[in-house]
């Protein structure tokens, strides 16, 4: 085996090159893995997770251990191929490998599948080497007969214990071959039934449904095979051994794909009972050529366990979001109070206009002002302009300067929409490159929104997109820009690329896209990213990287954002979540609601108003003056702090609770909101978690208030075991409550 100084100097560089694509934030403070030589077993300890693989008899890298930490000197291993069970399932066919290549006598959903010119179809991936460089751990597996190499790397967040993993697939043969399919990684739960599977689902306007089913033989496949993440399926999974869900107790092993183009995660029971995980780049439709000496590099799957229920599975993966994946980690600004003009003027925007919206914004305290769609080219509505970047002089006769300036005279900072990788086929940038979308030669160009979808792979596209946004941010002072991103791919082809080339498409257009933001934050470091795609259809772990929010949904009513939030935090941190405050009646379903409810259902995330200021009554901006200053002193706690979820507005439930916690555990916030009422039953008791229960907390009411004999103050722990009873009434009716430390 080679383990010194040269591999490990290629351990750090290919440790660079997998983080290439995807990294935006500081590296994930690492445990250090270790491995036995005696028993071939590598073992990774982290936070209060042990996961653990060893190499068996015939070579064959196995999972052994993933769960609770066990103590250091704990027998793991060694590693037995699966036993025999008949001829139609030898030895070593159900082995619950790492990363196991289509070949041998394998029954097993593999992580690799590739195809040779020679038409071999064979890859039995074998442990050949490993290196541990920066806390990273890369185990070579190669199949020296076909010339495969696959690198597994492998690190462990020591905060949370969650585990990322990915795979470089290089071609050292001789001849071309072709990757049909590759898996970032394959997570392999202990021996044992009785599983259950959590993932969330949605639609344009309903994102964030939370879906459980019993993990039963068979697969269950969640996938995009969009062109980017989807709001079909979000790239997250959690499973649960005992099949009893709890926010506060159980077993429970979660996973994030940090990709933001086509992917797939099946989940598979074999017949031996054995439960794997599998999740990488989407098959369908995917052919991967590699000449000799190329390589591919998989996303990063990242992956946890906790004892201590659903809650506790969110709050590990918002910590490590927070500190490794969202730009800056710890350092991170939070996030300004924000209004957009998309409700009070659509496309009818122009500099006057947006100028007195400005002045009413700034006077109830926003501090960043966005300008949305129709403030560039021939845009007056969505059927013309996209992709012409440039300024409408006849909205913005002098620019957008005069408006920019008028806004930080206002105090706030400056921010506008853009798509940039879409195209209308009415605008100066299709008549000029009408080859630069996706498309194939001679067939229909489908439209969704009236627009087309740019190839982004094409090189000469990225660099256009690069050039204008970069022109863009350097002419004009802006702090902001909401990158949205409004239909699904059709028609994927690459016509500049040979046949056996095209669906490349895949990967380019998702790494050129990752190349694009990262260059442009280099470049503009004071500019900040909102990731949007028709609401909540591209967030991701991928995307979360190089952006600092994201948008979980078009649909802003206040009640369904209850259960949006409520699916969007099972996977995601509220420090990246905008949530808006806009007009009542509802424009999504003509829902009307209160003011108060409608600003306490989005003071749970990045709060941020899109109502028409300008309807407004005074009362109005009195109220929202009013919230958006409460708002100010508990955001540190909303968005950075833990978040517990006490009751939940999953299938239209009546009732929604949540309560944040700081860090210092200083201060709570109660958020607690009654959709309907029924048969005057009383508000639940609320029992709220993660105070410190020997301090004594004094309460402050944002809006509402408790029954008549509640305490103004008590310990943290009799907020947490006695409660605290509120006197919500209606229809949607809402609490506020912040707990502070005397």
């Amino acid at each position: 085996m080679n383990q010194h100084a040269t591999t490990a100097r290629l351990a750090f560089a290919l440790a660079a090159a997998l983080a290439m694509p995807l990294a935006a934030a500081p590296a994930p403070r690492s445990a250090t893995p270790r491995y036995d030589a005696a028993s071939h077993v590598f073992r990774l300890d982290a936070g209060k997770v042990t996961y653990a693989m060893g190499v068996d008899e015939d070579g064959r890298l196995q999972t052994l251990y993933w769960g609770a930490r066990l103590a250091g000197d704990d027998p793991l291993g060694p590693a037995m191929p699966a036993r025999e069970r008949s001829s139609f399932d030898p030895k070593g066919a159900l082995s619950r490998q790492e990363y196991a290549g289509w070949g041998g006598n394998i029954t097993a959903m593999p992580a690799l599948k590739v195809k040779f010119d020679d038409g071999n179809r064979d890859l039995v991936l074998r442990y050949d080497s490993y290196t541990i460089d920066h806390g990273a751990l890369a185990i070579v597996l190669r199949d020296k007969q076909a010339g495969v190499d696959v690198t597994l790397r492998y690190t462990a967040d020591e905060a949370t214990g969650i585990i990322g993993r990915s795979a470089r697939i290089e071609n050292k043969g001789k001849q071309p071959l072709t990757i049909d399919s590759a898996a970032a990684a394959t997570w392999s739960l202990p021996a044992g039934s009785d599983y259950s599977l959590r993932y969330l689902t949605g639609t344009w306007a309903g994102e964030w449904h939370l879906q459980t089913r019993a993990i039963t033989p068979g697969a269950t496949v969640l996938e995009s095979r969009r062109g980017s993440t989807s709001d079909e399926n979000n790239p997250w999974f959690a499973i649960n051994r005992g099949g009893a869900w709890d926010e506060a107790s159980g077993d429970v092993w979660f996973g994030a794909l940090a990709w933001s183009g086509s992917w797939r995660i099946r989940v598979d029971e074999d017949i031996l009972g054995q439960v794997r995980v599998t999740g990488g780049f989407n098959p369908f439709d995917f052919g991967y050529r590699l000449k000799p000496g190329e390589a591919l590099e998989t996303p990063v799957f990242y992956g946890g366990y906790t004892g201590g229920g659903m809650g506790e599975a969110s709050r590990l993966l918002h910590r490590f979001e927070k500190t490794a994946i969202l730009p800056h980690g710890d350092e991170a600004k939070l996030r300004p109070v924000l209004y957009n003009s998309w409700e009070a003027t659509e496309f009818k925007v122009d500099d006057a206009g947006q100028q007195r919206l400005a002045e009413k914004a700034a006077a109830l305290g926003v501090e960043r002002f966005v300008v949305d769609d129709g403030w560039f080219g021939a845009r007056n509505n969505d059927h013309a302009g996209l992709g012409d970047w440039t300024v409408n002089r006849t909205k913005f006769p002098n620019g957008l300067k005069p408006l920019i300036d008028k806004v930080h005279g206002l105090k706030m900072s400056f921010g506008l929409w853009v798509e940039p990788e879409m195209v209308n086929p009415d605008s100066d940038l299709y008549r000029a490159h009408p080859d630069w979308v996706l498309n194939f030669p001679d067939r229909q160009r489908s439209e969704g929104r009236n627009q087309l979808v740019l190839n982004l792979a094409r090189e000469d596209v990225k660099a256009h997109l690069f050039e204008v946004l970069d022109k863009l941010l350097t002419e004009n002072d802006i702090q902001f820009l909401k990158w949205d991103y409004n239909r699904n791919w059709s028609e994927p082809g690459w016509p500049q690329m040979a046949p056996d080339e095209q669906q490349k498409v895949y990967v380019a257009y998702t790494h050129n896209l990752y190349d694009i933001l990262r260059r442009l934050r280099e470049k503009h470091p004071g500019v900040e990213i909102e990731s949007c795609s028709g609401g909540g259809a591209r967030v991701d772990l991928g995307v979360m990287a190089l952006t600092d929010e994201v948008w979980p949904s078009d649909n802003t009513d206040a009640s369904d954002r209850l259960s949006i939030q409520d699916g969007f935090t099972q996977a995601y941190t509220p420090a990246a979540m905008m949530a808006w405050v806009t007009g009542s009646p509802s424009g999504m379903n003509q829902r009307p609601t209160t003011l108060d409810f409608r600003f306490l259902s989005a003071m749970q995330g990045g709060l941020g108003i899109g109502a028409n200021l300008l309807d407004w009554t005074a009362t109005d901006d009195a109220t929202a003056k009013r919230y958006v200053a409460e708002y100010k002193t508990i955001r540190a706690t909303v968005q950075r702090g833990d978040l517990y979820r006490l009751l939940s507005p999953q299938g239209r439930a009546p009732w929604s609770a949540t309560n944040s916690v700081s860090a210092d555990r200083r201060q709570a916030v109660l958020f607690a909101f009654q959709r309907q009422a029924e048969e005057a039953r009383a508000f639940p008791t609320l029992r709220l978690q993660g105070l410190d229960p020997a301090a004594r907390y004094r309460v402050r009411y944002i809006h509402g208030s408790a029954v008549p004999g509640t305490p103004d103050a008590a310990s943290g722990a009799y907020w947490m075991q006695h409660g605290i009873d509120l006197a919500l009434k209606g229809d949607f009716d809402a609490a506020g409550v912040v707990f502070e430390k005397r």
